[in-house]
């Protein structure tokens, strides 16, 4: 095996750390540095007043020149000695020296120790020859800490020193090298939906396979791309997938493997990971997250100083500005935080290209299911259409969480096959969270809870713009007691009357409550929140309230602190908060005004639904009848 292979294969053990502390100590207790109290000096007069009052049980004289004094237990107690550490002496006298000294005249010293002796004010004394090979092994354990240093520096400065390397590459990039030929499988037959992400970044692709397609004619190659949108929705797949197509090296790495806890470090690793990319070219650098380090500079630094991160911040700024205008790198980038990322880091001729990768619609969700179905032993026919209609609002790894907890229940029940109503009770444990059938519930409590869900459905099927409901239950879930499951349209835009309508059959739980009951409960929370909200960003988000007219207070820089400064006057203030009453209000008395109107269908509606537990639109069309202005639901859950 050569030497190259050997240190190659090289590992850091933990142990040999334990069996070098061991050998320091064993070092140590032989050359007689195992003491844990430094003896105090003393001088050769002080020494014979000790002496001539029994206080000392033996001496040992070194080379005739130095002597070591052990006191006896009793006289530890003594205030003379008060300048000895007396804590773990007295417990164990044997662990002096106590005192050393000077003997200055041998022939004197020796003759006050034989007639101490022969008074029998001393035990004993004894005399040695330290040699030159006993002052070696006094310094045994440095000798030992010496030599494991420079053994693990020369195992760890080739680069392969296992776990224990990172001491000598701490400035090293910490960037995973996904080699074009091996490494990266993923294209963009593997990223379902997200079509106008994929067109937009396509082009990134056709810039690293044919650049002088665009550089002949005078155009630069973008320097970076950043890649936004809420979590789960394919960013960080979208990346891989230019990599996988462009068939170029792809450095991945997240904003937090920049930060360390010693200075300089953040701004050294993104130096050498663009040094890398660049011996690579064309090369994708790929940074997930990367608001970890390019936060705007400044912001909330009460210290005023410039931390470590916004000097690795700066290194990125000047790394990205340094690029050749060919060097064929390029720099993609994902974060659901764009609002707080640093001015300097989002101009042009840096990310020169933002690419919004939003949630998927019904037709994207449809081709993301078919994708994550592929490895699932599920029955023939399965409806794709109904399962995206099913779960609006999901991202794509919420799509496959579905999928794979649908595959978990239909096993937990003995099936062969995954079918729809495992997708169904998929959605509901996800969103609803894990049903309780052990909460203890009282007969007036169940009755009250089936009050409050009937009052939603009821409310929301006499409504033209409220979302259809499709199914209504009071199993417990998670910290609900019950729900309600709509599938409102996807709008692209929605206006004051939707608003209302939709405010209107959230109140419908509380409505209920009062119209049955002449009382309400705090099961309302949820509503009361959600109301609130919607009614605050009519007000002051969507400039729908005649009082205060076309105006918003909605920064969409995200640089506006609420907390400590309001973008309008205590008057104004005063007016939204009444707006925002008034608002919730109107509909909770809307709610009550239909619910007496159709008390006798709710009622009704509440029995059956304390005797199924769950009831759908069926038994609605059932007590109800068919809703005049329905219409065809596009899905979502709310």
């Amino acid at each position: 095996m050569s030497q190259e292979t050997k240190q190659n294969n090289f590992k850091f053990n933990p142990w040999w750390i334990y069996g070098i502390i061991a050998a320091i100590f064993l070092a140590m207790w032989i050359s007689g540095q195992s003491r844990w109290v430094e003896p105090t000096k003393t001088t050769v007069s002080k020494f014979y007043e000790y002496l001539d009052s029994s206080q000392v049980e033996k001496v040992v004289v070194y080379n005739k020149k130095t002597a070591e004094v052990f006191l006896k237990k009793a006289a530890l107690k003594l205030k003379s000695h008060k300048d000895i550490p007396k804590e773990d002496l007295l417990k164990n006298p044997n662990l002096g020296p106590h005192y050393t000294l000077e003997i200055g005249n041998d022939e004197i010293f020796q003759n006050k120790l034989d007639e101490a002796k022969r008074n029998k004010k001393l035990v004993s004394y004894d005399y040695k020859t330290s040699s030159d090979w006993t002052d070696l092994i006094g310094f045994l354990p440095i000798i030992l800490l010496l030599g494991f240093w420079f053994f693990m520096m020369r195992r760890m400065s080739s680069g392969n020193g296992g776990g224990g390397g990172q001491i000598f590459s701490i400035g090293k990039s910490k960037a995973k090298l996904f080699d074009e030929k091996t490494d990266v499988k993923t294209t963009f037959k593997d990223v379902a939906g997200l079509e106008g992400a994929k067109e937009e970044i396509q082009e990134i692709v056709e810039f690293l396979k044919n650049p002088q397609k665009y550089t002949n004619l005078g155009g630069k190659i973008p320097k970076g791309a950043l890649l936004v949108g809420p979590p789960g929705t394919g960013k960080t797949l979208l990346a891989k997938a230019v990599a996988g197509e462009a068939q170029v090296p792809f450095f991945s790495l997240s904003g937090s493997d920049f930060v360390e806890m010693f200075v300089g470090v953040g701004a050294s690793r993104v130096r050498d990971l663009f040094k890398q990319a660049k011996e690579k070219s064309p090369a994708i650098i790929f940074i997930d997250e990367i608001d970890a380090v390019g936060r705007a500079r400044g912001k909330n630094n009460f210290s005023g100083s410039n931390d470590e991160r916004e000097n690795t911040l700066n290194q990125l700024l000047t790394e990205m500005d340094g690029f050749g205008t060919n060097s064929n790198v390029i720099v993609l980038a994902a974060t659901n935080r764009a609002d707080v990322l640093d001015k300097a880091l989002m101009r042009a001729g840096r990310f020169d290209r933002q690419i919004y990768v939003d949630l998927p619609d019904i037709r994207e969700r449809k081709a993301i299911f078919e994708v994550h179905l592929g490895p699932l032993k599920k029955v023939e026919n399965l409806d794709t259409d109904f399962l995206a209609k099913q779960t609006p609002g999901f991202s794509g790894a919420d799509i496959a969480n579905v999928c794979n907890e649908a595959a978990l229940i239909a096993a937990r029940n003995n099936k062969e096959a995954v079918d729809k109503q495992d997708f169904l009770d998929a959605v509901d444990r996800i969103v609803g969270g894990l049903e309780k059938k052990n909460k203890i519930i009282t007969p007036e409590e169940k009755k009250a809870i089936a009050i409050h869900e009937a009052g939603h459905a009821t409310v929301s099927w006499m409504l033209e713009h409220a979302a259809p409901l499709i199914k209504v239950t009071i199993v417990p879930r998670g910290q609900s007691l019950g729900a309600a499951w709509y599938l409102p349209e996807e709008r692209q835009i929605v206006r004051p009357n939707q608003m209302l309508d939709e405010m209107c059959a959230t109140m419908g739980g509380r409505a209920a409550e009062k119209v049955i009951f002449d009382n309400i409960s705090t099961g309302a929370l949820s509503d009361l929140e959600k109301v609130t909200k919607q009614a605050r960003a009519m007000v002051t988000v969507y400039g729908l309230n005649d009082k205060l007219g076309n105006i918003t207070y909605y920064d969409s820089s995200g640089q506006t602190d609420y907390n400590f400064s309001k973008p309008y006057s205590e008057e104004t203030a005063r007016t939204i908060d009444e707006e925002i009453s008034i608002l919730i209000e109107s509909q909770y008395q809307r709610a009550i005004m239909i619910l007496k109107e159709n008390k006798d269908k709710l009622n009704k509606l509440a029995d059956i639904l304390i005797e199924k537990e769950v009831i759908f639109k069926d038994d609605l069309e059932t007590i109800f009848g068919k809703r005049p202005f329905d219409q065809v639901p596009s899905a979502e859950i709310v």
